[in-house]
Order: C-alpha cells, then structure tokens, then sequence
C-alpha cells in the first residue's frame, strides 16, 4: 500500500457503483485510479472523490497497464468556491471554470506515474486561490507560466530565442514573441518566422515576470495587459499542444483591476 495527497482531476462513471478517477498524486505524479464503490450512496470515500476535491489517499499500486486501485480517500478540502456568497454568481461561475481549466491543464501536461511535488504544490496552492479571493486572472496566468517552467517547456523572455541576443537591450514598446519558436524573437530573426505574436512592452514584462519570479506576485496583472497576456498563453498552448484545451473558450478574456 502507498500513501500520497492528492488532488482530484477527473472522475469518470466505470460501472453501476464505480469509478475511475484521475488524481495528481503529491508522491507519484498523475496516476489513473479505479474507485470500487464510489458511486453507492453511502461509499467507502465520504465525498473525498469530487472535482478538485483535496485528500489523503491509500493506494494498491499495479505492475502492470492496469488502473491502480485506491482503498481509501480520506477528505481534506473541498473546491467550494460556488458556496462563495461574498461573489457575485457570475464570478462564482468564472471561478469554477477556472479551477477546471487547472485540472485539464495538469491532465494535458503532465505524464501518468511522473512524479513533479513543485507542480503538485503549485496546483495546490492555484486552486487555493481561485477558491479564495484571490484575482483570477493573475492566479491563473501564474499557474499557466509557472507549470511551464517547472515542467521544461517555458517560454524564453531573457533572449531571442532564435539567436541568443540579450533582451535587456532591445526593449522597446513592443516585442515579437514567436509561437513555433518558443519565445521573444529580436527585430533581425522576427521576419524569418511564421506564427508571431505583437505584444506591448509592458506586456512582455509580465510575461517576463510570472515565468522566472517564483513567488506570486503581490500586485496584480494590470486590466489593460492582461488580455494580452490571455490570448499570447492561450495560442502558446495551443501551439504546444496542437490542441486548444477544453475550457480555454471559457476563461475571462478581460478582467476588472
């Protein structure tokens, strides 16, 4: 038997009375679980199984492709951020959707059985804040650029990504930032490729620092730079991916200060 937090990703219905759940594990990364029993009205797992649901849980690791099989799911936290009568029901709703974007995020992301505890841990404390009062736009693009970084896969904002030049001396009001390529390009590589972005200086900086600074931010990202933001993270993903995410469609593509 092994024993892991986890945090609830996705549940999907496997028989009359059981589950398949997909968990991101503290000490073993992603991992596909089968839940017998899960379904009945009075379970073995007291509600500990529901979406971006925080718990303690007791695993029977399998040698083979088999689905693992959890024996126990002990609740710690719940994703409750639609019991929030301190927001408005259309900022409870946006709140949700954000915490689903962070679940489908992880799931698209990371590997089965790859165990990343500084990604666990910024999921965890991601959901925390959305499910607090924390400014959503900023949570999410912090949780966006940090996973990159810690998974290998962030975007270069310190040189051009092409030819190595310094970005420190080509800041100007606005910066090319390559999708294919990865990064901020100079105005020499730019014209060579395709798929290119235009973001305002002050954007890229942002950019710059949510993806190096690895406390969160004590300001938030400015109204007037954070569409930028959203749609250059979006289209990156995209891009990396080949896929647009599921709940993409469903972030705020502007926000209040």
């Amino acid at each position: 038997m092994d024993k892991s937090d986890a945090i609830v990703l996705r549940t999907i219905e496997f028989s009359e009375t059981s589950l398949v759940v997909t968990l991101l594990t503290r000490d073993f990364g992603k991992l596909g679980v089968i839940a017998k029993g899960a379904r009945r009205p009075k379970g073995p797992f007291e509600g500990a199984l529901d979406l971006l649901a925080v718990c303690r849980v007791i695993l029977l690791r399998k040698s083979s492709d088999a689905l693992d099989l959890l024996t126990e799911a002990k609740l710690d936290r719940r994703f409750r951020v639609t019991e929030k009568i301190s927001f408005p029901p259309a900022e409870r709703l946006q709140r949700l959707y954000g915490g689903y974007y962070v679940a489908e995020m992880i799931r698209h992301l990371t590997d089965d059985g790859d165990p990343h505890p500084e990604l666990f841990q910024l999921t965890l404390e991601t959901i925390e804040r959305i499910d607090g009062d924390a400014h959503l736009g900023t949570a999410l693009l912090f949780f966006e650029l940090q996973a990159l970084q810690l998974l290998g896969h962030a975007p270069g904002t310190a040189r051009c990504v092409d030819c190595g030049r310094a970005e420190e001396t080509a800041m100007t009001s606005q910066m090319t930032f390559g999708l294919l390529a990865g990064g901020w390009l100079c105005d020499t590589c730019k014209p060579q490729h395709r798929e290119k972005l235009i973001v305002s200086g002050e954007a890229f900086k942002w950019l710059r620092r949510l993806v190096t600074e690895a406390n969160y931010p004590q300001e938030i990202v400015p109204a007037t730079t954070y569409g930028e933001l959203r749609t250059l993270v979006s289209r990156y993903f995209v891009t990396m991916l080949g896929i647009m995410p599921r709940m993409t469609r469903y972030l705020p593509i502007s926000v209040d200060a």
